[in-house]
């Protein structure tokens, strides 16, 4: 079963990003809201889910700049002051994995957890994984990422091993695919221009799986330039060195 076999590629006009003296959206109106900022790659995995699920109509974007976010967003919606939550039922929801299985288990849409127990199973160890994965990655930054960042893009290569009924991480496209995806596709590009380092090379079933996942318009729709990741990591990870 191909990966976009249940895409819904509505093309939406993406809202402009609030700026600090916007004024807040009603809260809890009835209208289903997903904070984000459209830079942010936790963030990004929730809106890759609500796409996949065709849940465009149904949760509206509010986007937010990171560095200068309105006040109220802290003070009135969420105490944290992060991205994403979402509004939904006169509740907040925060924290992207939780958010992301909260919008498979509670809206329509093709489900994004396998039946299978086995990969359920395996579904929760990569789930845990992922701030390993993402720490070993950002930690090599400070070093020498070809050393240091080897084993969390080998990690993925082995897991892609492990199902042989389909190129993503689980067989079929998942969850867990969304939840590596944002940070892979701003380690790729980030690692190959600074570092002239390619996580691809020596391991064929991450290329495969970047390749197909590049395919996905759920994913496509919510991905900027691959120039603005690398000018952001550049900014964020290197201006002390």
């Amino acid at each position: 079963m191909a990966a976009t076999a249940f895409d819904k590629s509505v093309k939406e006009e993406l809202p402009p990003v609030l700026n600090p003296t916007a004024e807040q959206p009603p809260l809890f109106d009835g209208t289903i809201r997903l904070y984000l900022a459209y830079g942010c790659p936790f963030a990004q995995r929730v809106w890759i889910t609500r796409n996949y699920k065709g849940l465009q109509d149904d949760i509206k974007l509010i986007p937010l700049n990171l560095q200068s976010k309105p006040a109220w967003y802290g003070e009135k919606v969420y105490p944290s002051n992060r991205v994403p939550a979402l509004e939904h039922n006169g509740k907040i929801i925060g924290e992207s994995l939780d958010v992301m299985k909260y919008l498979d288990s509670n809206f329509d849409g093709q489900s994004l957890l396998p039946d299978d127990p086995a990969k359920k199973e395996y579904a929760e160890e990569l789930f845990v994984y992922t701030d390993t994965f993402n720490k070993i990655v950002f930690t090599s930054f400070k070093g020498d990422p070809v050393k240091e960042a080897g084993s969390a893009f080998d990690y993925l290569e082995n897991a892609l091993h492990k199902f042989d009924d389909g190129p993503f991480l689980l067989g079929q496209f998942s969850l867990v695919d969304i939840a590596y995806t944002t940070f892979v596709e701003r380690f790729h590009v980030f690692l190959l221009e600074v570092f002239k380092y390619d996580i691809t090379a020596g391991r064929p079933k991450l290329a495969a799986w970047i390749e197909e996942m590049n395919k996905i318009e759920a994913y496509k729709q919510t991905k900027l330039d691959p120039k603005e990741h690398v000018e952001s990591f550049k900014k964020y990870f290197l201006q002390a060195q």
